[in-house]
């Protein structure tokens, strides 16, 4: 018995070391230990998360990825020294990012990804990169100038989003139409069957700037809310944060930043905004 216990003890002993060697390596699909910019460094090549449905923002088609969170995504990866052949893209949506993030799926996601003090216990933030905010789309002659105005109006949203619920509790005297997409509501606001439609306001400009839509459609440009759009990446990665920050920083001042916008949301017709360097994060900070 006694014999038969050692060799138990060697066995498990023996496996142990076996899964240790196996397991050691973190960099398998996500940043590891040396973080996104110790990655960039040694494999020339990073996996970024970005969504696949927003025109102008994320959008797939094909294998091909655009849009200005794509462009952001570029300029990025390129500051980190890894070339745009060298990025994988990542499919996520909004239920995914954390786990993305946390579990190594991904290096970085930029996906309209709203800095909130909830998702800071779990990630960390670079950013932000744009200050996002509720706002209406509305036809290209519509004298409408903000939501004080909907007072009989109808807009359409998505069910149970945020937009939706804020008009439903500040403004009330609107007529509120859901669907489970926001871009059901477009052919609604082309043939006049809705006054305006409501999300983020560069949510809402990528919409405009597609083909179909060129010159109908416009944004009122009256923000009700503030999204701060950031850069998501492992928690712990501060040295990471702070380097994608400088980063955005290079962009903000040669002109690469607004070089983006033009390529993408800029088609719609609204100007690059200027980008506040002196609102990124603090690097660490919960």
């Amino acid at each position: 018995m006694r014999m038969k216990r050692m060799a138990a003890i060697a066995a498990a002993a023996g496996l142990a070391i076996t899964m240790a060697a196996c397991g050691g390596d973190s960099d398998e699909g996500g940043s590891g230990a040396g973080g996104i910019v110790g990655k960039a460094e040694s494999q020339k090549k990073l996996v970024i998360g970005v969504k696949a449905d927003q025109p102008g923002l994320g959008l797939q088609t094909g294998s091909k990825y655009e849009g200005f969170d794509v462009e952001i995504a570029k300029i990025i990866a390129k500051g980190l020294g890894v070339e745009e052949g060298n990025i994988e893209w990542k499919t996520t949506v909004s239920s995914n990012r954390e786990p993305f993030i946390e579990q190594g799926t991904v290096d970085l996601v930029i996906a309209t990804y709203t800095i909130s003090d909830e998702r800071k216990q779990k990630v960390g933030f670079a950013g932000p990169y744009y200050m996002a905010g509720q706002d209406l789309l509305v036809k290209a002659d519509s004298t409408l100038t903000g939501p004080d105005q909907l007072a009989g109006k109808t807009v359409c949203s998505a069910t149970g989003s945020t937009p939706a619920k804020r008009i439903t509790e500040k403004y009330p005297d609107a007529k509120l139409e859901q669907f489970d997409a926001y871009s059901k509501c477009l052919p609604l606001l082309e043939n006049g069957q809705v006054d305006a439609v409501t999300t983020d306001d560069i949510i809402l400009a990528g919409y405009a700037a597609q083909d179909q839509y060129a010159g109908k459609f416009k944004v009122v440009g009256s923000p009700f809310s503030e999204e701060p759009y950031g850069i998501g990446l492992k928690k712990d990665d501060k040295a990471g944060c702070e380097k994608v920050n400088e980063i955005l920083k290079a962009a903000a001042g040669d002109g690469t930043y607004k070089a983006a916008w033009d390529a993408t949301l800029g088609k719609s017709g609204t100007a690059a905004p200027e980008l506040d360097t002196t609102k990124l994060t603090h690097c660490g900070a919960v």
